[in-house]
């Protein structure tokens, strides 16, 4: 999906609510990825939580990575979020508010049921992602307290921008393949697996 910076700032506005200091800032700072810390090759992927082509590859594609080439020592894969509009962003506020290890469940469970709390007509979608966001665990006061959090939203948006410069990030899904043999090769869209595992390859040397 297309990624437009002033209709993400133009809706941004809407969540301009009172910001609420944090004492676990460096928390959702941390990094979110799987996979060993001194893989040969380490692959971030860009994506935002309402792309119908984040979800697919999710579901497709991205279990046969964590299964041969996460698990298996050959790949460390990093979550970066790339929200592409106002409810995208929101969900990414509460993912990062979550434990870390609750990430990556909670953002493929969030990718596998777009149709239910993001896209389907009649719901609204900040009820439904706090019933989401209890599942794993974070009770409603806190989920309020995370989608008000001006400081983490400013975050996300910062690392967005800052995304787009240095990598030339301007859709979603893309990924960023950095090995001993290449540095920062991107390569957008929902690709298959035979795709990916020659960028990994290619990276590794």
């Amino acid at each position: 999906m297309q990624f437009s910076r002033r209709a993400l700032l133009s809706v941004v506005a809407g969540l301009a609510l009172p910001g609420i200091a944090r004492a676990d800032e460096a928390a959702y700072e941390a990094e979110r990825a799987l996979g060993k810390p001194d893989a040969p090759v380490t692959v971030i992927e860009f994506y935002s939580l309402t792309c119908s082509h984040c979800a697919d590859f999710a579901r497709e594609t991205f279990p046969r990575i964590k299964r041969e080439l996460i698990d298996t020592g050959k790949l460390r894969y990093v979550f970066h979020d790339f929200p592409l509009d106002q409810v995208a962003l929101m969900a990414a506020m509460v993912a990062r508010t979550l434990p870390a290890e609750r990430y990556e469940p909670f953002i493929g469970a969030l990718l596998a049921s777009q149709d239910r709390w993001a896209f389907a007509r009649g719901v609204n979608s900040t009820d439904e992602l706090a019933k989401m966001a209890a599942l794993a665990g974070l009770p409603r006061d806190a989920f309020n307290k995370a989608i008000a959090d001006t400081a983490l939203r400013d975050w996300i948006l910062k690392r967005q921008d800052e995304a787009q410069k240095a990598y030339g990030i301007d859709s979603t899904p893309n990924f960023v393949f950095n090995g001993k043999a290449v540095k920062n090769h991107r390569e957008p869209g929902a690709v298959d697996y035979i795709v990916f595992a020659h960028d990994v390859e290619q990276a590794a040397g």
